[in-house]
């Protein structure tokens, strides 16, 4: 609990923001009226004692089901209620990114349903004045909006906490908490550095495989990305290691137990989180391609590849307003050839450097 909140009342604000949501997004994507379960809530859960007689006079609604991965015996009687009546949008089904979710969903709804990936809050939606905040806060609603970076923080601490006592557990997971804590704080430590599980394995004392199981376990949850190499037909010793970020910036702080925008500063991840945040947003903004990175066993790298077709973009993230480029960067461009190279930095306004490179702001990036 947060210090100085009434007792329940974060849960209740936080639970009461969800159904919010949820509800405002259902409405203005479907155009009809719709009921909230929380199957996190007993008495919600109740009330799918019998499926088919709460759902069956509801056709006419749009039902979300949030937590839905919570009740895993009513995917197959699902699938039997829509089947007798193939009306789209009739389920909106909400979960906290799970692999079961999702395993279940597709084993028992294939053909019936579609996967949609709600990524935290991003730049275009706060505004470019919000930059600071969002970056340092990280995307989790309840931590952007909290009434101080202190509030934020703790909020932070307190979900970091819950995901690994509660939701791991939940999840089917059996790791200890203490354990994947002090891996989720080495992995802040590495933030956008080469992945090398048998380092990590020899730091906490655990095998390699073990490091990729528990590194899998927070990718598939969305607390973790893993970046791959580019491999294109090259006469070059490349790096195949993958690239490690944590996916929001404010819970990488959290966990370096950055606080504020001036802690951030005058840390040493100040680059690399720059680096993960703005990924991220980029990530958002051209869904579809294909990601990675690229680095040769010289030193010769780019942060970040995007692909489509025989389409390729390139893109290098600078935490200054006044970026600069090194001949390794050139060096990169001229080895893969991207059609456009984007260095991306906190500056006000975009501004190109060359015929096809482009120092360009977060909130200018769109797909070409």
């Amino acid at each position: 609990m947060l210090r100085g909140w009434p007792e329940g009342s974060a849960k209740r604000t936080v639970d009461r923001a969800r159904s919010e949501t949820a509800t405002i997004l259902a409405n203005s994507s479907f155009g009809k009226p719709s009921l909230y379960l929380d199957l996190e809530n007993t008495a919600d859960r109740l009330k799918l004692t019998d499926p088919n007689a709460f759902l069956d006079p509801l056709a006419e609604r749009l039902i979300i089901l949030d937590e839905v991965q919570r009740v895993p015996d009513l995917f197959p009687q699902l699938r039997g209620i829509i089947d007798r009546r193939r009306t789209p949008g009739r389920f909106l089904l909400l979960g906290s990114a799970s692999p079961l979710l999702l395993r279940q969903s597709s084993e028992s709804l294939a053909g019936r349903i579609a996967h949609v990936e709600l990524a935290p809050l991003q730049l275009a939606e706060v505004g470019q004045s919000e930059l600071s905040r969002l970056w340092v806060r990280g995307g989790f609603p309840d931590s952007f909006l909290a009434a101080t970076d202190a509030v934020s923080f703790r909020w932070r601490e307190e979900f970091i906490r819950t995901y690994l006592e509660r939701d791991i557990p939940q999840l089917g997971f059996r790791v200890p908490a203490e354990s994947l804590h002090r891996l989720w704080q080495m992995l802040a430590h590495h933030h956008g550095g080469v992945l090398n599980k048998s380092q990590l394995g020899q730091s906490l004392d655990v095998t390699h495989a073990t490091i990729g199981h528990h590194l899998d376990m927070l990718a598939q949850t969305y607390m973790v990305r893993s970046l791959p190499p580019l491999l294109p037909n090259l006469k070059k010793r490349l790096v195949k290691s993958p690239k490690i970020y944590l996916r929001d910036s404010g819970l990488l702080h959290t966990l370096l137990g950055l606080e504020t925008e001036g802690d951030l500063r005058g840390h040493p991840v100040f680059g690399a989180s720059w680096e993960g945040f703005a990924l991220e947003q980029v990530l958002q903004a051209y869904p579809g391609w294909q990601a990675s990175h690229y680095r040769t066993a010289t030193g010769v790298e780019l942060d970040l590849v995007l692909e489509k077709g025989s389409r390729r973009l390139a893109f290098e993230f600078k935490a200054s307003s006044a970026p600069t480029v090194t001949r390794s960067f050139h060096q990169a461009i001229a080895d893969i050839r991207p059609e456009q190279t984007f260095i991306v930095a906190p500056v006000d306004q975009s501004y190109p450097i060359a015929e096809t490179i482009t120092v360009c702001s977060l909130g200018d990036l769109s797909p070409p």
